[in-house]
């Protein structure tokens, strides 16, 4: 006779798998593959390498395959694995890793939210703050932690080489991922969260120190860039500082200027 599960697990069960759904519903509806791939052919082409850090159930990590390229994909979540390799099933030249990446190789605590693993973070102060800084997040509880491989990026530099682009949405990590690189990389994007824009104050100081870069702004999920010419490094960060309250979120986009 097969034992029932306790309750806390079958509520747990139930958690994640609400929480997996609701990623499914976002990130998988019609349409968005299509849009995704016009906004990144900018950036990635045929044959070229790029990291997908923090890939989560592999919207994009599919947009950059079915581009062309070959693609690192990073994703520390169990529950989200198998939704990750389903979405790139058959398409050839993708690692998938179940690590997240930092300033330094090693474990790491991953501060998991069940019902909405698309926030799920290392950052153990960005969790413990941002629900009283940004409104949006006052209803998500991280109710669980992982212990996760960390790794860096120029540890994954020097295995597959230098990405053409790299996507960074790690949720409060940002910095710290970028302070494992010592290498100014073409291309990246990473996330902003209002009520958190010390941490892109820090990314924007940390690029400044690696190249010489312009940048630009994609409020929430949507595909086009806020501002028709680049901007520079003060000019974006003192914007965000006006606007970001009633963004909540998005994505900066940097090139190394020509």
């Amino acid at each position: 006779m097969t034992a029932t599960p306790p309750a806390t697990s079958r509520t747990a069960w139930l958690d994640h798998t609400i929480g997996v759904l609701r990623s499914l519903l976002i990130y998988r509806r019609p349409g968005r593959q299509r849009g995704l791939q016009r906004m990144y052919a900018e950036f990635v082409h045929p044959g070229d390498l790029v990291f997908d850090i923090g890939a989560h159930v592999g919207d994009r990590t599919r947009a950059f395959a079915d581009l062309g390229a070959r693609v690192v994909a990073l994703e520390p979540q169990p529950q989200l694995l198998p939704w990750l390799r389903r979405a790139v099933r058959g398409r050839p030249g993708i690692a998938i890793r179940r690590e997240v990446a930092g300033p330094s190789p090693g474990t790491a605590r991953l501060q998991v939210s069940r019902r909405h693993p698309t926030v799920s973070s290392v950052s153990r102060s960005w969790v413990q703050s941002l629900g009283q800084r940004n409104r949006s997040f006052q209803h998500v509880r991280w109710d669980d932690e992982i212990a996760v491989p960390m790794i860096t990026l120029d540890q994954l530099i020097a295995e597959y080489g230098m990405p053409r682009f790299c996507k960074i949405d790690v949720e409060g990590l940002e910095a710290e991922v970028l302070r494992g690189l010592g290498h100014p990389l073409p291309a990246l994007s990473f996330e902003f969260v209002a009520g958190a824009l010390e941490i892109t104050a820090d990314c924007l100081q940390q690029l400044a120190a690696l190249g010489e870069y312009e940048f630009n702004l994609i409020r929430g999920e949507r595909r086009g860039y806020e501002f028709r010419d680049w901007q520079g490094g003060s000019d974006i960060l003192a914007w965000l500082e006006e606007h970001g309250e009633r963004l909540g979120s998005g994505d900066l986009y940097a090139r190394l200027r020509p």
